[in-house]
């Protein structure tokens, strides 16, 4: 299975746990280590992990910026799916140095179109895009690695 497809399947496991935790809001590594089980990779699990805990420990910040992309609609009225995968979005863009960002929106559209609703791919797209440019011009995207954002492309060539 190639890597892309193995962090496919532990954003899944990510999404499912933090779903869990959202519902349940109590012991969030036995989540972890119940949804986790078919990942065997030691790096996955860890990949996995990450995200999860940091999506929690910054879920605040993540839903400002989400409702700052959503003026016409309230945060307790996107799908609670949409949300977790939105603030995966984020934090992949925050925290992971190493993910591309048109990466990291692929494959959360792409996990939207099995876990969420018909439209919640462009829905999703249109927020996460518009997050990753504020970033950007925020400074607040720390990417490293070659080819990791568009500009350090566009500069090479200029």
């Amino acid at each position: 299975m190639s890597k892309i497809y193995k962090r496919r399947l532990v954003r899944e496991k990510a999404l499912q746990v933090l779903y869990a935790f959202e519902m349940n809001n109590d012991q969030i590594q036995r989540h972890i280590d119940e949804i986790f089980t078919e990942i065997k990779d030691e790096n996955d699990k860890e990949f996995g992990s990450k995200l999860v805990f940091r999506v929690i420990s910054n879920k605040d910040e993540f839903d400002k910026l989400i409702e700052g992309k959503t003026n016409n609609w309230e945060m307790e009225r996107i799908a609670l799916i949409d949300k977790i995968l939105l603030r995966m979005g984020i934090c992949e863009f925050l925290f992971f140095e190493d993910i591309p960002p048109k990466v990291t929106i692929n494959e959360i559209i792409e996990i939207s179109k099995v876990f969420s609703t018909e439209g919640s791919g462009k829905f999703i797209n249109g927020i996460l895009d518009s997050i990753l440019s504020d970033l950007k011009k925020s400074g607040k995207l720390k990417k490293s690695g070659r080819g990791l954002l568009d500009d350090s492309i566009n500069k090479k060539n200029s």
